[in-house]
């Protein structure tokens, strides 16, 4: 009886808040039916673009949810998109509140991650690896060295499995809007500010994590706004999410569908060594642009599998129009890119692995072709892209240029699982296991 007045007493209380929040000004768009209380809550499953993508199939590209008592705009198509990301970009810039030497890195974590599955090769013949661990170690590395100036090979406090699961766990948290609100791996990130700070010692580079120091700890007036440790750990957790697993999901998905189409690998394969020549010691990323079939592989691979099938929120900071809707001031905006990169209107046979379709093709993922936005676009375009992109294209190059890839005895490609998990970033939940063996020339 308690919880049945308790539900009674709040839900006169939800429809003023919402009636707050959303203002009715016009044409709004339409969406389900939520329920007091909760609005949609109910109706979404545990991947969020896949339930928004069913809603937008039902309702349309522009849909309106109700999340408790807070309203949210879903746009699922490349028109809407535009407009938002576009014609809005100024007014919609803002997100919601929530809680408070690269070259010469790549190359040699490059090395690394090649000798380290040799030296896997050469002690076991036909064992499998687990890429998920490899790759998610040495995208770690790349982006330690990067932005914190630590190799996480030298940190003896350091348990890279640990490591993993909390990514992990802080990413499935990241997409249930909480976005800065979930991370449980401040240890590692006041271990690794804490060793910044004991040094003391000049440093031959500048890394991210020094600059922020010094803002700590330089004097400021006491009007003026001062860089404190959150900022610090919010800044660095950003960085570790966004590169480090991301880039390891993106090389994932990549040999996933490479796996799943051998015409498509030994075409890409043949076309590695043919342009940077056999026996050679080290890829540079100078290389990077002699393979143009790789390109098109990695541009498929993000239509299919982005790295964030949901873009960050925005909020629109005046009221605006989304193809033909109104959409009232302080609306929060979801961009579904995973549905826009399977919209059968903008793509022929939009499920099918096909890096062919982008050959003589204008569609990039740098944010200026609305039909693919892996990255986002406007002003809130993922600054660490072009980072992310060299760092896999580099440990992909170096993956296919010196091993030959094979399915486990008795696995067919029909075995190999597709599904998805995670919450902010797509990943695949059934381990990609294969079989490397160092090429001969």
């Amino acid at each position: 009886m308690s919880i049945f007045l308790c539900f009674l007493l709040l839900l006169p209380l939800s429809l003023i808040l919402f009636k707050k929040l959303l203002p009715s000004k016009g044409k709004l768009p339409p969406g389900p039916i939520g329920l007091p209380i909760i609005g949609n809550l109910h109706q979404l499953g545990k991947l969020l673009y896949k339930s928004f993508h069913k809603i937008s199939q039902e309702y349309g590209p522009v849909v309106l949810l109700r999340l408790g008592v807070v309203p949210v705009i879903v746009v699922s198509s490349k028109k809407g998109a535009e407009e938002v990301l576009k014609t809005h970009d100024l007014e919609t810039c803002t997100r919601p509140k929530t809680a408070a030497t690269g070259l010469y890195i790549r190359e040699e974590e490059s090395e690394l991650l090649v000798k380290k599955i040799s030296k896997s090769v050469d002690e076991t013949q036909n064992s499998s690896v687990d890429l998920r661990k490899v790759l998610f170690s040495f995208t770690a590395s790349i982006i330690c060295r990067l932005a914190f100036g630590q190799n996480f090979h030298q940190c003896d406090f350091v348990d890279m499995e640990k490591v993993e699961e909390l990514v992990l766990e802080s990413e499935a948290n990241l997409g249930t809007f909480a976005f800065a609100d979930f991370f449980p791996g401040g240890w590692l990130i006041d271990r690794i500010s804490g060793q910044h700070s004991r040094t003391g010692q000049p440093q031959d580079h500048s890394d991210i994590v020094s600059v922020m120091l010094d803002m700590i700890n330089k004097p400021t007036k006491a009007d003026s706004f001062k860089v404190t440790y959150d900022h610090l750990k919010g800044v660095m957790s950003d960085i570790f999410l966004a590169g480090v697993n991301g880039g390891a999901n993106t090389m994932i998905w990549t040999l996933t569908e490479l796996s799943r189409h051998p015409r498509v690998m030994k075409k890409l394969q043949e076309e590695i060594r043919a342009m940077l020549g056999p026996n050679k010691e080290r890829i540079t990323e100078e290389d990077l642009e002699k393979v143009e079939y790789l390109k098109l592989v990695m541009v498929e691979t993000f239509r299919l599998h982005p790295p964030a099938p949901l873009l960050l929120p925005r909020l629109t900071m005046s009221d605006i129009k989304i193809q033909g809707y109104n959409i009232p001031k302080n609306t929060m905006i979801q961009i579904n890119t995973y549905a826009i990169g399977r919209d059968p209107k903008y793509w022929k046979q939009p499920g099918e692995f096909i890096p062919e379709r982008f050959l003589d093709s204008p569609i990039d993922y740098k944010g200026q072709h609305f039909e693919l936005l892996p990255f986002g676009a406007g002003r809130r375009i993922c600054p660490g892209m072009a980072t992310r992109i060299t760092m896999v294209e580099l440990g992909l190059l170096n993956l296919l240029y010196f091993f030959d890839w094979s399915l486990p005895n008795g696995m067919t490609i029909e075995d190999i699982d597709m599904e998805e998990d995670g919450g902010f970033a797509i990943a695949k939940k059934v381990p990609l296991v294969l079989i490397p063996t160092s090429h001969r020339w």
